[in-house]
């Protein structure tokens, strides 16, 4: 059976733009890691349960692979899909962290659904697809659409290219396990200061390289603040030449020459 890649991303800025509900609307620019992903392929099993087959902590139910399955069948009603998972397991070979900022769930949620849509050809476009996989996570449209940059924008769902070059990144991940859910609670009690459209239309301009030069982590990520206070842990791997990724807990930086 065929391998699959579903890549890391980073957030180059993250901003707050707004509330909708319960939600926070953002702008952000989110970028591909090059050379750092999961790998995803079909296997074939025994028994009829769906199987996950890879280094997760959470059970099967509680699995953004599961979940995009069940929101795929729920929109396809498929028999061939559902004959598939009772046929074949899901491998996963994880390198990406979870946690991290890195988009791991969402990425393999991602990468399951056009697995599925290639290998049963059920001829869903990629807008489908994304629709399909904002049900599972705000960050999985944009690795459906498997742009190296784009603008990430609303709670997820508006995904624009961002035409630029990959940047080499070396990245961070602390051994702290943060709750996105409370790193947003404290941004709305704490921080709460969205931007406006002309610092929005700014940004979504400018190459995510003037971006790490110019700004500080604190003044391109949100998130960082709620999430130093909340686990104060992180601000031991807070430096000047790092950048910090979604509600974290990975910091990154342009890879430095040797």
């Amino acid at each position: 059976m065929k391998t699959y890649k579903a890549y890391a991303k980073v957030n180059i800025f993250l901003k707050i733009s707004g509330k909708r509900e319960h939600y926070h609307e953002i702008v952000s620019r989110f970028m591909k890691v090059k050379n750092f992903y999961d790998t995803l392929s079909f296997v074939p099993k025994n028994g009829s349960a769906f199987e996950i087959i890879g280094d997760f902590s959470c059970a099967t139910e509680q699995n953004t692979i599961y979940k995009a399955y069940l929101a795929l069948q729920s929109s396809v009603s498929s028999k061939s899909l559902e004959r598939l998972m009772i046929t074949h397991a899901v491998l996963v070979e994880k390198s990406i962290p979870a946690f991290a900022g890195l988009g791991g769930g969402s990425s393999d949620a991602a990468c399951y659904l056009k697995m599925c849509n290639e290998v049963l050809n059920l001829g869903l476009s990629l807008n489908q697809l994304a629709e399909i996989g904002l049900r599972v996570g705000a960050d999985v449209p944009f690795f459906i659409y498997g742009y190296k940059s784009a603008n990430v924008s609303g709670i997820g769902e508006i995904v624009e290219e961002f035409e630029e070059e990959l940047l080499d990144l070396e990245l961070f991940t602390p051994d702290v396990q943060i709750s996105t859910p409370v790193v947003y609670q404290s941004y709305r009690k704490n921080f709460y200061n969205p931007i406006d459209e002309v610092e929005v239309n700014i940004l979504k301009k400018t190459l995510s390289l003037d971006i790490l030069k110019n700004f500080s982590a604190l003044e391109a990520n949100d998130l960082l603040a709620p999430a130093l206070q909340e686990y104060p842990k992180l601000k031991n791997y807070y430096s000047a030449d790092r950048h910090f990724s979604g509600s974290g807990s990975s910091f990154f930086r342009i890879k430095k020459d040797v």
